[in-house]
């Protein structure tokens, strides 16, 4: 059966799901494509408040497809070139949108797919996921962003280690480094996303879509860089209708409706 990433909705959320059967939803080419166009449609659609990724089964995404990597060393560079620059477009359409991407993680996240649940804005994983960065085991290198994204919310010792090693890592001890967000039973990571997701979809668009701007350009920023961009961002917000909204709303003691 083919590699898919099936889109499915509830109420708000867009859910996409990773799947490859028979081969624990290994990654493909195809899939980066279709996750670039399911986002940058969701960015169209106002319905569309939050997004969920998760994997078919009981395992999140075994990353890359070694038999297929071996078929691209008999090919010309470009080939594996070409398949990370779709990979790496699929990760910055996650980090670039305007509306929280949150993964549902149950079972193993290896490799590329560990790589894809760090792009995500939040992270809830099953008590039993494991997250493990595989390619020094396989005389590879990370893709995806894992090394930045890792380097970025670990201490350089815990990231060399995860990254070196390639060997698993608990959903618990991540939850306690600050990267897994939460801890859902096993079985149970999706439908804990969708209730956040609902909350989420709650909130202002307008608001969301500016404070993912503000943590997106944090690390590249002087303080006296993002005091300018927060400065932005408030007034934009406060004369957006979503800011009359929900100061009116929060006056008034009632539940802000966001259009």
């Amino acid at each position: 059966m083919p590699a898919e990433l099936l889109a499915s909705r509830r109420d708000q959320t867009l859910i996409l799901t990773l799947s490859n059967p028979g081969a624990r939803n290994a990654l493909h080419p195809d899939i980066y494509a279709a996750g670039v166009e399911a986002l940058e449609t969701a960015e169209r659609d106002p319905e569309v408040r939050a997004i969920v990724l998760t994997g078919a089964g009981d395992v999140f995404c075994a990353g890359g497809n070694l038999n297929r990597l071996l078929e691209n060393r008999a090919k010309e560079r470009t080939v594996q070139a070409d398949s990370i620059d779709q990979l790496h477009g699929w990760i910055a359409a996650i980090r670039d949108g305007s509306k929280p991407v949150i993964a549902a993680v149950e079972g193993p996240a290896a490799g590329a797919g560990f790589s894809l649940a760090l792009a995500c804005d939040l992270i809830v994983a099953a008590q039993s996921a494991k997250f493990v960065m595989s390619y020094a085991r396989v005389g590879l290198t990370p893709d995806g962003g894992g090394s930045w994204f890792l380097s970025q919310a670990l201490p350089r010792q815990l990231a060399t280690e995860i990254i070196l090693e390639g060997q698993p890592v608990s959903a618990a001890r991540l939850h306690e480094a600050g990267v897994v967000n939460r801890i859902a039973p096993d079985g149970g990571a999706l439908d804990a996303a969708l209730a956040w997701s609902e909350r989420l979809a709650a909130l202002s668009p307008q608001a969301t879509m500016n404070i993912k701007a503000l943590l997106r350009e944090a690390p590249s920023n002087t303080l006296a860089a993002h005091f300018d961009s927060e400065k932005r961002s408030f007034v934009d917000s406060l004369h957006h209708r979503d800011g009359l909204e929900g100061i009116s709303a929060f006056l008034e003691k009632r539940a802000p409706r966001y259009s």
